[in-house]
């Protein structure tokens, strides 16, 4: 089953609001096995919103529309599937009405008449009563094509999705099964693992598809399957992830789409019973917060130093003068104090250390924008690792981070195998 989402209104295009309604919808259809195609967002007016449902319809089996239908003149959206259905009859519904009044009265508002047009839907619609807010949503089915027009306000539109929407899809059509299984890599770009895994690749069987995600350092392998068979559908996804894990065992963090770096970091602290903390320049805390984000995180996790000038490397970490007058903060040297500073201050088994110019300037050093020192302590070693991550500056803080708790993973895994 294929379906289009079309998101109605200005405010998306001129990007006063994001649209996460079609991300969402686009999440719920797939769950059941909906297939969605295209998402587009057009104007609130008329002749966008016609061309928009006639392409649609030509694509899809389904089409759903949020937004554009509130009682105001500004939202055409329900006169203009009216037309495009050629259906010149308006039914009233009542309980729409005394619906509304219900909620009014719970929050002291006043009716209004204008709050009639809420009730009123074009005579081939199917309402879909709306329990959370005055706008029902409405479902045709015309020319072999569910369309649906559902209020943009996301709570409704999710309410009326789960009570209303998926259900009838799944009783008018026979849908297939999809699966989907995230394995999150971390260390190398996509290129050099598409090369690794180049064999199984081009070996997968065709219904089994595989997708590169990168980001930050980081990439998502993900596989999509889509069959008639749940338990087959699942033991082929199962055994080519498998077959994948043999190859890429050494950069895979997790196997779902929550895993992560953090996580995976964590969990090797917990399991050998050692103890973390941080130091941070550019990164301003951001390694910290990426750490604590992970439930649990206080039994491994101490804490952080985020020491963005100069005398705050010399006051709380004991980096000396004479060392950042000699070779700047971006440097290696720099980078190694903070991390033994750390070390010791908090008395943690590990600690990581960042240093380096985000840009846009680079603050009065000569070291060039993009330039990151990384320093990983032990009670045994210390390593410095230099990166030039290039530009924008949340580019440069974002891979600092990933680069950094990578650099720890590799080092707890050293010094345990």
């Amino acid at each position: 089953m294929k379906a289009e989402i079309i998101t109605i209104g200005d405010e998306i295009l001129i990007g006063q609001i994001v649209d996460t309604n079609s991300q969402w919808i686009g999440q719920e259809l797939n769950k059941i096995g909906v297939s969605v195609y295209q998402i587009s967002s057009i104007q609130d007016e008329k002749q966008h919103i016609l061309n928009a449902l006639k392409e649609a319809e030509s694509r899809a089996d389904i089409v759903i529309l949020t937004g554009g239908l509130g009682p105001t003149k500004d939202d055409i959206t329900k006169k203009t599937i009216a037309e495009y259905f050629n259906d010149d009859k308006v039914v009233e519904y009542p309980k729409v009405i005394e619906h509304i009044k219900v909620l009014f009265k719970k929050i002291n508002h006043p009716f209004k008449e204008i709050q009639k047009y809420q009730a009123e839907l074009p005579s081939k619609a199917t309402l879909l009563m709306n329990q959370l807010g005055t706008a029902p949503g409405m479902w045709f089915y015309e020319n072999d094509t569910v369309f649906v027009s559902l209020p943009g306000v996301p709570y409704e539109m999710k309410g009326l999705i789960t009570s209303e929407v998926l259900p009838r899809i799944q009783k008018q059509f026979k849908l297939p099964f999809i699966l989907h299984k995230t394995i999150m890599t971390v260390g190398v770009g996509e290129t050099v693992i598409a090369e690794r895994i180049e064999d199984w690749e081009n070996n997968l069987p065709e219904h089994i598809k595989l997708a590169y995600l990168p980001s930050f350092g980081k990439v998502r392998l993900r596989l999509s399957a889509k069959g008639t068979n749940k338990e087959v559908l699942e033991k082929e996804v199962s055994d080519e992830v498998k077959t994948l894990s043999l190859l890429i065992s050494d950069i895979i963090v997790g196997y779902n789409e929550e895993a992560s770096i953090e996580n995976n970091v964590g969990e090797f602290l917990r399991e050998k019973g050692k103890t973390l903390s941080t130091a941070e320049s550019l990164t301003g805390g951001k390694i910290a917060s990426t750490l604590v984000a992970v439930p649990g995180s206080s039994v491994y996790y101490k804490g952080s130093f985020v020491t963005y000038t100069a005398e705050l490397k010399e006051q709380l970490l004991g980096v000396s003068k004479q060392l950042i007058d000699k070779c700047t903060v971006v440097s290696a040297e720099v980078a190694k104090e903070m991390a033994i500073g750390c070390l010791n201050k908090l008395d943690t088994d590990y600690a990581i250390a960042v240093t380096g110019n985000a840009g846009p300037t680079t603050d009065h050093n000569d070291k060039s924008v993009g330039l990151v020192y990384i320093a990983i302590a032990s009670k045994n070693d210390v390593e410095v690792y230099e990166f030039n991550f290039g530009q924008p500056r949340e580019k440069v803080i974002n891979r600092t981070v990933t680069k950094a708790l990578e650099l720890l993973r590799k080092n707890i895994l050293k010094i345990n195998e």
